[in-house]
């Protein structure tokens, strides 16, 4: 899975996606042609910064950027998701903010969930580690949640059987568990990670859960020399808060993965800073790792371009373009741990534009 890069900053790993390694898209005339998908609230905002510091680095990739969004369900917006995923198709590799999906009953079903399905790109991963020189209440933090991006409680199975009675139907496959069990092995065998946890309800849920956590034994037995435990997803949740420094890779259904990964995000300085990407077997997506849309931050220039540009490094990485990931990532690594141009997210007074050219001074000075 994902192989690490070396530098002086601890990479994010990015590619050989083992057993479920998509193919590469092929080059023309010298670039990679990149689906480029801002997506809602601070998107566009961070995407700019993005394309800014791609262009001051001569990366070769070009962007096919479609401007779908969440935020109304009208014919326009629908037809501008199937755009996306056209171009997804086509392109294999996507960078991709998030978009909005809206809580109201006659609202469309999220484009993100849907986007993840069509595309079976049904591996999430976040990667939950501090930043050099960004202090944060916890120390020495480092761990994976790997998340089963395509059933469990988001699957979209819902009904009123009954007026006043809903029934909203969780789905746990035994296929669905096994490969999402052999990524999270595969990625810890390649990457050096020690222990694989899986996370589930299973002493209340004893057959959907029970079930993911069964084949999750049973996949364990032909990694022998991955250590494993499992931990109850309330029980989980206190130990992140508590002592995080004992996770390495977890993995887990849907909807655990969503929960555990935006207090992992709260460990190591918030959303603004934790890469994410989505990956299946012909298809990744890479966003950031904790999907939050920031409407309340929308066109104000306050936004933190980390977590897009760590996930597009993640992408470069992915492409084999690994020079150009480093610099970036170091770059942003360097500006966060000198402390002069931080969001105010992170405790800063800076705007988007002024951490971005910040980055572009830092890329500027190691060239």
């Amino acid at each position: 899975m994902l192989r690490s890069a070396t530098s002086r900053f601890a990479h994010i790993p990015t590619r050989g996606l083992a057993t479920v390694a998509p193919a590469l898209p092929k080059k023309i005339g010298g670039k990679y042609t990149v689906t480029l998908i801002p997506g809602d609230g601070i998107g566009l905002e961070v995407a700019e910064s993005v394309k800014q510091v791609f262009k001051a680095e001569g990366v070769p990739v070009e962007w096919d950027q479609v401007d779908v969004t969440g935020i109304n369900s009208t014919g326009k917006a629908n037809v501008k998701f199937r755009e996306c995923i056209e171009s997804l198709k086509r392109n294999k590799v996507g960078l991709k903010g998030i978009l909005f999906t809206p809580l109201e009953r006659g609202g469309h079903q999220s484009f993100n969930v849907a986007l993840r399905q069509e595309l079976d790109t049904y591996a999430s991963l976040v990667l939950i580690k501090n930043i050099p020189g960004y202090e944060t209440r916890h120390k020495d933090v480092d761990f994976a949640i790997i998340r089963e991006n395509t059933e469990g409680e988001y699957s979209g199975l819902e009904h009123s059987s009954v007026p006043g009675v809903v029934e909203s139907l969780k789905i746990i496959t035994r296929a669905k568990s096994e490969r999402i069990a052999r990524f999270a092995f595969d990625f810890a065998l390649k990457n050096n990670r020690k222990k694989v946890t899986v996370v589930h309800k299973a002493n209340i849920m004893k057959l959907a859960d029970g079930l993911f956590r069964q084949v999750f034994n049973e996949v364990a037995q032909d990694y022998p020399t991955i250590q494993t435990s499992d931990l109850i997803v309330d029980n989980a949740s206190m130990q992140a808060v508590s002592k995080p420094q004992q996770f390495d890779v977890l993995v887990m259904p849907n909807l655990y993965g969503s929960i555990i990964s935006n207090i992992g995000a709260a460990l190591v300085g918030g959303p603004g800073v934790v890469p994410g990407c989505n990956v299946g077997r012909e298809f990744a997506v890479f966003e950031p790792g904790c999907r939050h849309v920031g409407l309340d931050i929308m066109n104000k220039n306050q936004a933190n371009p980390s977590a897009l540009l760590l996930s597009s490094a993640m992408m470069l990485r992915h492409l084999g373009l690994d020079d150009y990931a480093n610099r970036i990532t170091d770059a942003t690594y360097s500006v966060i741990s000198n402390g002069a141009s931080r969001t105010r997210d992170m405790g800063g007074n800076s705007t988007t534009q002024e951490f971005t050219k910040a980055v572009l001074d830092q890329l500027e000075k190691t060239a």
